[in-house]
């Protein structure tokens, strides 16, 4: 019986582990086999201690490309494929969107992950939530490499962005990744070039238990819940699990 299958699509190398780590290591466990597609290594925006530790190029890429592999493994992520695109900006030429499109073809996912669909801080965010539902489309299309699997339907999540409140990111999805938390930031302890983020998301995660915590009953009985992520769906959902 084949697994079920994920695809997170992460603009930067560090986006998938602060952002869904746990949702990642969740549905890991649950069997699922969970793709990662990094677009980038996040090397000229946010590597800036490396930077200033006066590193060259190919050593803030050798290095970021090194901590994605090391969270990704602590996380159980089945496939990990780096696009290597530059970031800052960010852009992808129709050549690169069908490769994505064969990705997401290939893998075939239950539900896909990305960024907020606005996001003034950091424009390769919201520019790859564009491209994620662009090439989403055109996965479902008959006519677009005849021959190939088609995609059927998966939901888009979209992850929880840096300043939520600036974002217009509103979570209709709380997930308790109580169970997983130690892998998630036994994940976000491999990125070295921003440590000052692992406390932050850490409170963050802390934060969406609460409203976990409320959603789920509340003052009525909720269940406990010690960290959980939030996500924001676009489509329509009908669950079981994400």
């Amino acid at each position: 019986m084949t697994n079920k299958t994920a695809l997170v699509i992460s603009a930067h190398a560090a986006d998938f582990v602060w952002r869904c780590g746990g949702a990642i290591a969740l549905h890991a466990e649950k069997g699922y086999d969970v793709t990662v597609a990094c677009l980038s290594f996040g090397e000229r925006g946010e590597s800036a201690r490396l930077w200033k530790e006066g590193k060259s190029l190919d050593e803030v890429k050798a290095i970021r490309r090194g901590e994605a592999e090391a969270a990704a493994e602590k996380l159980g992520v089945t496939r990990l494929e780096c696009f290597d695109l530059g970031d800052y900006s960010l852009v992808l030429e129709k050549e690169d969107k069908y490769r994505l499109v064969d990705l997401i073809r290939e893998v075939q996912p239950a539900f896909m992950m990305s960024h907020s669909q606005y996001d003034p801080y950091n424009t390769d965010h919201m520019y790859m939530t564009q491209v994620a539902l662009e090439c989403r489309m055109i996965a479902q299309a008959w006519g677009h490499n005849p021959g190939q699997k088609v995609l059927g339907a998966p939901q888009l999540y979209l992850f929880e962005p840096h300043q939520t409140e600036q974002m217009g990111w509103k979570p209709d999805t709380f997930l308790d990744i109580t169970p997983v938390w130690d892998k998630k930031r036994a994940a976000m302890e491999c990125m070295n070039g921003q440590v000052h983020l692992w406390d932050y998301y850490t409170r963050v995660a802390q934060q969406r238990a609460n409203h976990f915590k409320r959603n789920s009953g509340g003052m009525s009985g909720g269940r406990d819940c010690h960290y959980a992520e939030g996500f924001q769906s676009i489509f329509p959902r009908t669950v079981d699990e994400l």
